[in-house]
């Protein structure tokens, strides 16, 4: 990578989407700093052959997101894409819900992308940015199962149209994508392998999406990344508040029932 190559951030990146999102932003040509709890050995050293530079960082906390964001501006004083990947799930009705889960859920998934994005848009003037959220289809309709993680992503989703409104005058634009059912993720693997029966679980995670089901298949952490690769890049310079669902439509609403064909 060249001296002059773009830099960006990458929150939650030491696995599924926001792994495979800084993989493939470093692949084309971007300096990727990501920020995590921990790195699997493994990722390591594919991320040290990428040029990849990890930071130990709990988007909870300002003074960790300060030393994130510093680190990737500090060969230019300039951010130039912001992925805000991190989160957490919370599958509970909201009469079991503890405050100390309402503020993890909240503070990791709403919080921290209030957090890197007071601190990264100072790096991304005068020339502009962009900045991607990563929400989830919880947060273009309510889930039953899940509703203070439904708000936090909604809550989420808001704050990218505000965003989005408050900064064009700066060039920076400012983007969700929406995903679900994604495989391979910490979250998802997680669910599953606590579920009673696994298989079945996971099978309804496909069911519950109208193309995830007709596929038979979740929907992959790739191909989340390569929307956020192409909000990230010139191609979408006109591009900012949007909501992208990448769902299989799931968020779309009733979705027929499936007969033999």
């Amino acid at each position: 990578m060249g001296a002059n190559s773009k830099s960006a951030v990458v929150t939650g990146g030491a696995s599924g989407i926001g792994q495979a999102t800084a993989i493939l932003l470093a692949q084309n040509g971007y300096r990727v700093w990501v920020g995590d709890l921990q790195m699997r050995d493994e990722t390591g050293s594919l991320f040290d052959e990428l040029g990849i530079q990890f930071r130990r960082c709990d988007v909870r906390y300002e003074e960790q997101v300060v030393d994130l964001i510093a680190n990737a501006a500090r060969p230019n004083g300039h951010v130039d894409v912001l992925v805000n990947n991190a989160g957490v799930g919370l599958v509970k009705p909201i009469t079991e819900v503890a405050a100390a889960e309402w503020d993890l859920c909240l503070d990791t998934n709403l919080k921290a992308a209030f957090l890197t994005s007071k601190h990264a848009i100072p790096h991304m003037l005068p020339q502009g940015g962009s900045i991607v959220n990563v929400a989830s289809n919880a947060g273009l309709l309510p889930r039953a199962h899940d509703p203070v993680y439904s708000i936090s992503k909604a809550a989420l989703v808001a704050l990218t149209k505000s965003l989005a409104l408050c900064h064009s005058v700066d060039k920076i634009r400012v983007n969700c994508v929406c995903p679900g059912p994604v495989g391979d993720t910490g979250m998802i693997n997680a669910d599953i392998a606590a579920a009673e029966d696994p298989a079945a679980f996971r099978q309804a995670l496909i069911d519950a999406s109208p193309l995830a089901r007709a596929s038979q298949r979740m929907i992959s952490p790739q191909e989340i990344a390569e929307t956020v690769l192409y909000l990230a890049s010139e191609s979408s310079q006109m591009i900012t508040g949007t909501a992208i669902a990448i769902d299989g439509g799931k968020s779309l609403g009733v979705p027929p029932i499936a007969t033999a064909r």
